[in-house]
């Protein structure tokens, strides 16, 4: 008999508990859960405003960028390479001070906007304005 209740506790005790396993398992699911709903995709938003009436106290150049991507100032096409030399033209004609703006269409290509803008910090102008111009439909 003694041989008997050795030889089924040492088949019992061959086995592998997986409870402990099946608890780290359930652990780790509930944390990847909880944890993925924090998680926020990187990006910008990014939202034009609306079109503002500018006011001049003080001399102004506007540099005019269309839905195609061309940049113009006191009515001539210029090329981005150029806006620099506007702007330092600019400054050395108002040397108390003026504004310079960025008039975009509201479908103007962002890099150009934002190349038109680097131009001008480069040109020594931090102060900046943008803003939007509404295109009237055609009836």
């Amino acid at each position: 008999m003694r041989t008997l209740s050795h030889a089924h506790t040492a088949a019992s005790s061959h086995g592998i508990d997986l409870a402990p396993m099946l608890d780290f398992a359930v652990n780790l699911l509930i944390f990847f859960i909880v944890t993925a709903v924090f998680v926020k995709q990187a990006g910008i938003e990014v939202g034009r405003p609306s079109g503002v009436e500018l006011t001049a106290d003080k001399p102004s150049k506007s540099f005019v960028i269309d839905a195609g991507g061309a940049i113009s100032v006191d009515g001539k096409t210029i090329d981005m390479r150029v806006v620099r030399a506007h702007v330092e033209q600019f400054r050395a004609a108002s040397p108390n001070g003026g504004g310079v703006a960025v008039v975009a269409d509201p479908d103007a290509p962002m890099g150009v906007i934002i190349g038109v803008a680097d131009e001008i910090r480069l040109g020594g102008i931090d102060d900046i304005t943008f803003t939007t111009t509404v295109m009237p439909v055609p009836q």
